[in-house]
This record gives C-alpha cells, sequence and structure tokens, in this order.
C-alpha cells in the first residue's frame, strides 16, 4: 500500500513539476514556439546569419527593457527612456566632435546625462509628487527636444573608437549582443543580490508597508530612476553605434517596445514581479517577431497588428498563468520574481539563453539551408505614412508583377534603426537586390555594406546613400525642385512678400535638401523675405496646427513653401479663403491630393516628382543589377512645377 502510495505520488510530482516549468516559462515557451514556427514557415530564418540578426535587432530594446524592468518592478513606469537614449547618444557624439572633448570623457558625459534625466524623473516623482506617466512624459519631450537643439536636427557622425560597439568580434560575434547579455546580468544581479532590488520588489508590492519597515522610499525611488536612465544611456550609445551617426530622432516609440518586452517577460505593471531573464525573452520575442514577419513578406501594416495582438495575448495568457499558478506560488512562500527566487536570476537568465539555443540548435539541424530565391528583390522604404512614398511602392510593384518578381517592401516608420534591421534581414535571406530609400543617408551605410560584403547589388531610391556602394541612384533632384519651388513663388508674388516655410522631419536628407534648394533659389528674389521657419514633419495634421499658429503671428504673409504636399495641405486648411487668393501656397511632390488642389486653385504650385515612375525604374535597375547588367551610376526622374495651367497633364 506504501509503495502505491509512493509511486502514485512520484507521479503526481512528475506532472506537477512539468505543470510548473510551463507555468513559471510561459514566455519562455511562446519563444520556443514562435521560433520552430517561423523556422518552418521560412527556411532563411534559421541561419547562423539571421539569428545573429535577431540578437543585434532585440539589443536595444532588450538594454532599454532592463532599465524600465527596474521601475515597473518598483510599480512605476518610465516613458522617457528612448528620448533619453537619444540624447546620450546626441551629448556624446557632439562632445567628441563640435566641442573636442576626449571620447572617453565624451562617453561618461554620455552615461551622465542618462543619470541625470533619471534622477529628474526620481526627483519630480518623490518630492514633486508627480505621478511617474506625468513626470516622464515631459521628461520625454524635454530629451527630445534637448537632443534637436544640439544637434540642429541633423545627424551627427560618431566617433570611430565607440562605433566599434556595432561592429562584430571576429567578423561574425556581434558586439551589441555581448552588451545585451552583460546589462542582463547585471540586472539579474541588482534584482537579486543587492539591497536596492529587494526595495524595488518591496515597493512595488506594497509601498506604504515598505515605509513602514524603514526603508526610505523617497530616496531608493531617484536611484531606481537614475538606474533606468543609465540603461537608456548605454543603448542610446549602442544604437547610435550601429547607425555610425547620433539621430536626434532616433529611437521614437522604443519605450513602448521597452515596456511591452517586459510585460511580456512576466512583470506585472501593478509591480512587485519582473525578473531579467523574462526581459530578455520578451524582447527577443519582438525581434523574432519582426524579424520573420519580415523574411514572410508580410505588410508593414499588418506586421503592427500583429505585434499588438501578440501584446494582448500575452498579457492575457500571463494573467491566466498567474491566476492558475497562485496556489502553488503560495505554499513555495515565494511569488515569481521576488527576491527569494532572484538568487537564482542569473542562473535564470543564463538557462532561458541556453533553452533557447538548444531548441534553436535542433531545429538548425534540419534547416540548414536557406530558402534562396534567385528572383527576390527587397525594398526597404523610409515610410508608407505619406502618399509620395505609397506612390513609389506602387510603382515598383507593377513593374515586379511585370517583370515577375517577388518583391517584398518594408516600412522603416522613418526610424533609421528599423531600417538597418530590415536591411540585415533581407541580406540575411538571400534576394537578389536590395531597393533602399534611406532614413538617412549616412545611418543606412552600415546595413548597405553588409549587402556589399554579400556581393548582394544595393539601388538607391530618392535618397543617396553614405560611405557605401551602390549599383545606381534613381533620384529626383530635391535640390534642383527646392530651387523650382523658390522661382515659381517668387513669380506669383511679383519677386516681393512675407512668406513661411514648413519645414519637413528634422534630420532627414529629404529635409534638408528640399531646404537649401529653396534657400538658394530665394538669393535671386531679395523682395522675399523669409518671416518664419517651423518644422511639420511631414505630417497634414502637424502643418494645420503649425500654420495655425503662425498667422497668429505673422498675419500679413502673403506666401508659403511646404516641403511636401501634406504640409502644404494642411496650410491651406488652416489659411481657408485666403489660401489660392491673398497667400499662395507651393508644396512638393505632386501627390494625387496635391493635384486636385492645384487643380482647385487652392494650392499655387507642387514640384512633381513621379514618384510611381521613381519605384518603378529602381525595380528595372535592381532586376539588371541582380543579372550583373551595366546599369548607369545615377538615373535622374525629372522634376517639373506643376500649375493649374498644365495639371491636366500630371493627373
Amino acid at each position: 500500500m506504501a509503495t502505491e502510495t509512493l509511486k502514485s505520488d512520484t507521479g503526481a510530482g512528475g506532472t506537477s513539476v512539468i505543470r510548473r516549468v510551463l507555468l513559471d516559462n510561459g514566455a519562455l515557451s511562446a519563444l520556443v514556439v514562435l521560433l520552430v514556427a517561423m523556422s518552418l514557415l521560412s527556411g532563411d530564418f534559421l541561419t547562423t546569419q539571421n539569428l545573429l540578426n535577431v540578437g543585434v535587432q532585440a539589443a536595444v530594446t532588450a538594454i532599454l527593457a532592463f532599465g524600465v524592468t527596474f521601475v515597473i518592478v518598483s510599480a512605476g513606469i518610465d516613458l522617457s527612456v528612448g528620448s533619453v537614449a537619444a540624447l546620450s547618444a546626441t551629448v556624446l557624439a557632439w562632445s567628441a566632435t563640435s566641442a573636442g572633448v576626449p571620447v572617453v570623457l565624451a562617453v561618461v558625459l554620455a552615461i551622465v546625462t542618462g543619470i541625470a534625466c533619471g534622477f529628474v524623473n526620481g526627483a519630480l516623482i518623490s518630492y514633486g509628487k508627480l505621478p511617474p506617466f506625468i513626470a516622464t512624459l515631459a521628461m520625454l519631450s524635454i530629451a527630445r527636444g534637448l537632443s534637436l537643439v544640439i544637434s540642429q536636427g541633423s545627424p551627427i557622425a560618431f566617433p570611430d573608437s565607440v562605433s566599434r560597439l556595432g561592429d562584430t568580434l571576429g567578423g561574425w560575434l556581434p558586439v551589441p549582443v555581448l552588451v545585451m547579455i552583460a546589462m542582463g546580468l547585471l540586472t539579474a544581479l541588482i534584482l537579486g543580490r543587492t539591497f536596492i532590488g529587494r526595495s524595488m520588489y518591496a515597493i512595488g508590492g506594497n509601498e506604504e508597508a515598505a515605509r513602514l519597515s524603514g526603508l526610505r522610499v523617497k530616496r531608493q525611488k531617484i536611484v531606481i530612476y537614475a538606474l533606468s536612465g543609465l540603461f537608456a544611456a548605454v543603448a542610446g550609445i549602442v544604437l547610435a553605434s550601429r547607425l555610425v551617426s547620433a539621430q536626434p530622432q532616433a529611437a521614437q516609440g522604443y519605450e513602448l517596445d521597452a515596456i511591452a518586452a517586459v510585460v511580456i517577460g512576466g512583470a506585472s505593471l501593478a509591480g512587485g514581479v519582473g525578473k531579467a531573464s523574462g526581459t530578455l525573452i520578451g524582447a527577443l520575442i519582438l525581434a523574432v517577431l519582426r524579424n520573420g514577419l519580415n523574411l514572410l513578406s508580410v505588410s508593414a501594416f499588418w506586421q503592427q497588428v500583429v505585434i499588438g495582438v501578440v501584446i494582448a495575448l500575452a498579457v492575457l495568457l500571463d494573467t491566466l498563468r498567474r491566476k492558475a499558478g497562485s496556489g502553488a506560488a503560495s505554499s513555495a512562500g515565494t511569488a515569481p520574481g521576488a527576491p527569494g527566487s532572484g538568487r537564482r536570476g542569473a542562473l535564470k537568465f543564463a538557462g532561458a539563453a541556453l533553452a533557447v539555443a538548444v531548441v534553436v540548435g535542433g531545429v538548425s539541424y534540419f534547416n540548414s539551408g536557406s530558402s534562396g530565391g534567385a528572383k527576390k528583390v527587397g525594398m526597404s522604404l523610409s515610410t508608407l505614412n505619406n502618399p509620395f512614398f505609397v506612390q513609389m511602392k506602387e510603382g515598383a510593384q507593377a513593374e515586379a508583377e511585370k517583370a515577375g518578381i517577388d518583391l517584398t517592401v518594408t516600412d522603416a516608420q522613418n526610424d533609421a534603426s528599423q531600417q538597418a534591421n530590415q536591411l540585415q534581414n533581407f541580406t540575411s535571406s538571400g534576394v537578389s537586390s536590395i531597393i533602399v530609400n534611406p532614413v538617412d543617408s549616412d545611418a543606412v551605410g552600415p546595413g548597405v555594406r553588409s549587402a556589399n560584403q554579400a556581393d548582394i547589388p544595393v539601388i538607391a531610391a530618392d535618397r543617396g546613400v553614405n560611405k557605401a556602394d551602390t549599383a545606381t541612384l534613381v533620384a529626383s533632384d530635391n535640390v534642383a525642385g527646392g530651387k523650382l519651388a523658390a522661382d515659381a513663388l517668387a513669380d506669383r508674388l511679383g519677386g516681393k512678400g512675407s512668406i513661411v516655410i514648413l519645414q519637413g522631419t528634422a534630420g532627414t536628407s529629404a529635409s534638408r535638401e528640399r531646404g537649401a534648394g529653396f534657400a538658394e533659389g530665394l538669393k535671386a528674389h531679395p523682395g522675399i523675405k523669409v518671416v518664419a521657419k517651423q518644422p511639420a514633419d511631414f505630417d497634414r495634421t502637424k502643418g494645420l496646427d503649425v500654420m495655425t499658429n503662425l498667422i497668429q503671428s505673422h498675419p500679413d504673409i502673403t506666401g508659403v513653401f511646404a516641403e511636401n504636399d501634406e504640409m502644404a495641405l494642411g496650410a491651406v486648411k488652416a489659411l481657408g479663403s485666403k489660401a489660392g487668393k491673398s497667400v499662395s501656397v507651393v508644396g512638393f511632390d505632386g501627390t494625387p491630393d496635391g493635384l486636385k488642389a492645384v487643380e482647385a486653385g487652392t494650392l499655387y504650385a507642387s514640384v512633381a516628382q513621379q514618384p510611381g515612375e521613381l519605384g518603378r525604374i529602381a525595380v528595372q535597375n535592381a532586376v539588371k543589377a541582380a543579372k550583373g547588367d551595366t546599369v548607369e551610376k545615377t538615373v535622374k526622374v525629372p522634376v517639373k512645377v506643376v500649375t493649374r495651367e498644365n495639371v491636366a497633364d500630371f493627373s
């Protein structure tokens, strides 16, 4: 009888162990399933190069998320980490170049900048009694603004010695992955083996009880947010190293990815629960999703939907997991991620990485080859949230269909880092050629150089690529277009008047070139006075808001130049009945909506670039380059000023 009971207990114990493993490692189980699914759906996924790509693409998000883990465990929130990362990188680049500060000291200044931002967050929350959401939201705006002020809206070249953080060791092991692992181990150590780590769990579990127990909660919160700022600074340096430049607009929206990674990894937004290994797995899940969806040629718009659904499901399943495992956790006396289990934090962190490696290695054994695809072409556009680039995509897709080419189009969402990831994915998937419309001409360089090393020809579309080889540049002349816009507006105003300029996204080459061309063109018309310049980020809504504000301070303006049609249409809306009568508006791009406004007379003119033709020619040259045929180094797509007189030719 005793023997039977023992056997029964042993069997039950084995089942219980398996159940507990599944319950306590839900995120890891999800990652394993995701890896297997992606490997079965794409033969290009489980290649060594692509897996290294996933690690690199997860690195910045993971490092940011490790810092956010401290905050969330203590029942706080930090929305500023993306902006703090950009500011820290900008401080480093500016200090080492413009200010002539030694590189080592510049790195220290960048780290101190991150810590200082976190310190201010903590002080505002602890002593200013501001809710964490409000305090860090304010810092998000302050840090981003300072980054733009320091850089004057343009990327700053990164010191070569620091840029090595974005390189590889031995030609294959990415340094960003090593930094990610090091910061993860440091996070596990802080959470599990230090006083401040135990304080985080205590504050997150019950802040009032922690205070009554003798913890100096206010001081601890300052340290916690300072740590988050420190990790954000490291992430910013790693990101800028990958892009070989500090981008003032870098890491936008990364704070949401960081929070998502922490929550997917099992942390509770209510506080008191969270661990480094879970955060790492959460970051890897996001990276695997984006990488795999790119390889599977899933629409950029649907990718956002899928990732949002995964985040929602992860939180829902985590809630169910906690309800199911609450009884066992109570009997064990230790909640997952609490200090009691934190002593094994580093071990769990390493164990999670080992488990992933074992599964990846096993499945890779059966998927050692690449899917190839001699007729595959990858196209990375800076954004698809703009009619101009949508037209470019449509022109490219029409030509690809005509030529029987498998064209994969991705949306970088004006994020240079995301575009670098997309180029890595194209390179590792073995496309025959790549078309890139750079977010930034310098930042895209490393990704294009990787394609060069893989003997994959790269076609630059609309904007050039710096410090890398491209087979050809298919582009309109933005500078010439800017000059044409200046001449058209000056002729309309009779050579005299006051105008305002709506600028595009700070730091983008299109905005710089169009603005420079317009300024050059105005030199021939000294009677035209520019009374205001304001960025509206190539966005119609922002164009409306900015123009509404400028009208209040400059009611007597007679002209507007907007660096794209979307902002011009926003300005037309703000001007109301004045548009096309007392105030002449000139746009840029020749989009369908812009041409309609020209035909209606509310928009005086638009500099048309024929984006559909640009996309079509880019695909033609990509096919030629892939075959080894000779292509022209530069292919110029003509631009032309469209007014009411000739709009019918373009409509």
